[in-house]
């Protein structure tokens, strides 16, 4: 976000709205288009989880019924709390802290502060996870993780993340390509790389999924992911399908809160919304079409989870007729993911520096770069020479993972759908129907979702894996 300081009336009406905050008239972007602002909020929804983790999901946990599950939870909680976030942000003008602070008091300032620590926790492993698909993307052009059995590849992979300096330095490839971006600003960095890089994503997915369709024996994998198998779906599966919504669309760490605090206020945030969640849920169904034909085809695991993407697709993309070209367009589509992600997730502590602290953007920017990097080194180092150190039992980026996935982000959702079910109400509802302009007849079902049933929801995905693990744990 660019801070000026400024009388010009033409400036703030086309580019910026403004704000009071001391006493000063503090001018912010906004985004020049809603398809740019949808793009961005979709960036930051499809990440690499669409791409591991769906699939085996969807097909371990009763197909298309599994499926139907989890388009329901995506069409009602997702759904409902993205129109929170971003109705929360453009209700504000502020960053995740001060949008909590306004709209429920001081009390509330912890709540946007857990999604500024959130996101920069989940930079410092999702920056090393990137840096692995410039890796393998770099390698795949220059043959050298292209070829060879599962247990080569595994080898392979395994070396990479466990050298000591290589996996680092592409780490700060990827989070420099990522500081650039925001670096420019909403809307000519972040917009104008989203308006290019989302749409290329999807064309690149699509290639794929028509390659892998049409390989011999891909129906295995088709009727894995598509045939509904409701005999299988049980409170497990339901659980799975709650916290893959949740998860999946970057709910409960301020991302689209930030994202909302740049949008103008004649946009329908309902249906941007709606749009999101669509083009989130089309990526991880696409994924599912990509990854497992592909994987029944040649006779492999589906359940192999972060290795399903470095060990067990290179493997297939070798055994493929044109499997070079394949892979480099597979690991360059899994960056796009990851860095569409990652530029959403620094936005969220770069706004707050800027207006909490006057920081200029490069200077926020810059310093938000360099506590991930630092972060990230423990991070990418407990995998090779620290792998024999451990904290509970988990290294270090396994237990930053998983205290963010277990716990700070099902308190951000609970915490968001409790302040504008109950504490904001009326602003956020004037929010949704842009001062009452736009009709909304669902608005006491949405209403009732965010007090009852979104945070009754939520603490289960937050309780329920925990009684699991204290109960496995006796």
């Amino acid at each position: 976000m660019r801070i000026y300081i400024s009388n010009s009336k033409s400036e703030s009406e086309n580019t910026f709205n403004s704000h009071n905050l001391d006493g000063l008239t503090m001018q912010r972007e906004q985004w020049g288009s809603r398809f740019g602002f949808i793009m961005a909020a979709a960036g930051s929804a499809v990440g690499l989880g669409n791409v591991w983790k769906f699939p085996y999901l969807a097909g371990s946990e009763g197909g298309s019924a599994f499926l139907i599950i989890y388009i329901a939870f995506m069409a009602t909680i997702g759904i409902g709390l993205m129109m929170a976030e971003i109705a929360i942000g453009r209700s504000s003008q502020l960053n995740p802290v001060g949008a909590f602070r306004k709209l429920g008091g001081a009390a509330w300032s912890w709540a946007g502060g857990l999604g500024v620590l959130t996101a920069i926790i989940i930079l410092s492993y999702y920056s090393v996870i990137g840096g692995w698909t410039i890796a393998y993307f770099v390698d795949t052009i220059t043959g050298a993780t292209f070829g060879g059995s599962a247990e080569s590849l595994g080898s392979q992979f395994g070396a990479l993340v466990s050298d000591t300096t290589r996996p680092l330095i592409y780490d700060i490839i990827f989070l420099g390509l990522t500081l650039a971006v925001v670096i420019a600003g909403v809307s000519a960095g972040i917009e104008k790389a989203v308006k290019v890089l989302m749409p290329l994503l999807f064309l690149m997915l699509i290639v794929l999924v028509a390659r892998s369709v049409t390989l011999d024996g891909a129906s295995a994998g088709i009727d894995f992911l598509m045939k509904p198998k409701w005999a299988e779906v049980d409170m497990g599966t339901v659980s799975a399908a709650l916290g893959q919504a949740f998860f999946s669309l970057s709910l409960g760490m301020g991302a689209l809160i930030t994202y909302g605090s740049y949008l103008d206020k004649k946009t329908n945030i309902r249906s941007s919304a709606a749009w999101v969640c669509f083009l989130d849920t089309f990526v991880a169904v696409l994924a599912g079409f990509l990854v497992l034909p592909a994987v029944f085809a040649f006779g492999f695991d589906p359940s192999a989870g972060p290795g399903l993407t470095f060990i067990t697709l290179p493997a297939v993309f070798s055994d493929m007729w044109g499997g070079q070209l394949f892979q480099a367009f597979f690991f360059f589509m899994l960056f796009v993911a990851a860095i569409t992600s990652s530029i959403s997730l620094v936005s969220i502590p770069v706004s707050y520096f800027t207006e909490q602290f006057r920081m200029s953007r490069v200077g926020a920017t810059l310093t938000v770069g360099v506590i991930v990097f630092l972060l990230s080194i423990p991070c990418s180092l407990s995998l090779g020479i620290w792998s024999g150190h451990t904290l509970f039992g988990y290294g270090v980026l396994d237990l930053l993972s998983n205290t963010v996935d277990w716990y700070l982000l099902p308190i951000g959702g609970v915490a968001v759908s409790v302040l504008v079910g109950w504490v904001a109400y009326d602003k956020i509802a004037a929010e949704l129907t842009n001062q009452g302009e736009l009709p909304f007849p669902m608005l006491i079902v949405w209403k009732w979702i965010m007090r009852v049933v979104a945070p009754v929801a939520i603490a289960w995905v937050l309780i329920g894996p925990l009684w699991e693990r204290l109960a496995a744990a006796a």
